[in-house]
């Protein structure tokens, strides 16, 4: 007789997290990880309530350049309803890791700009 060993953090259901997955549309998955590398840009870039505590430039330019890339890969596959809050919040997070910046970056040379073009502020 086998037994089926419980679900736990260890030993998670994939079956079940692969079928909860495929009833997701992909709009939404891309949505989903956008909005969680913002938030992860923002706390890296001191925004938060605990503000410098956890404030890291160089792994808020890697999530800014990821969350560029992201939205420009994904330009033509999400709708401009979606698009739009997103290009948004990624320009006010450009300006706001030039603003926490010591040394500026050249405008077209901060994170994401490769793929956005130079954002002034």
């Amino acid at each position: 007789m086998s037994e089926t060993p419980p679900e736990s953090p260890a030993n998670p259901d994939f079956d079940a997290m692969a079928r909860d997955i495929a009833e997701v549309p992909a709009v939404e998955v891309i949505v989903t990880v956008a909005v969680n590398l913002m938030s992860a840009a923002a706390v890296k870039l001191g925004l938060t309530e605990e503000g410098e505590a956890h404030k890291d430039l160089d792994e808020a330019r890697k999530l800014v350049h990821a969350l560029a890339g992201l939205l420009d890969a994904t330009a033509t596959e999400i709708s401009s309803f979606h698009a739009a809050p997103l290009r948004d919040g990624l320009k006010s997070l450009q300006l706001a890791f030039r603003e926490a910046s010591l040394v500026a970056d050249e405008p077209g040379q901060g994170p994401g700009e490769k793929y956005t073009g130079p954002v002034y502020g």
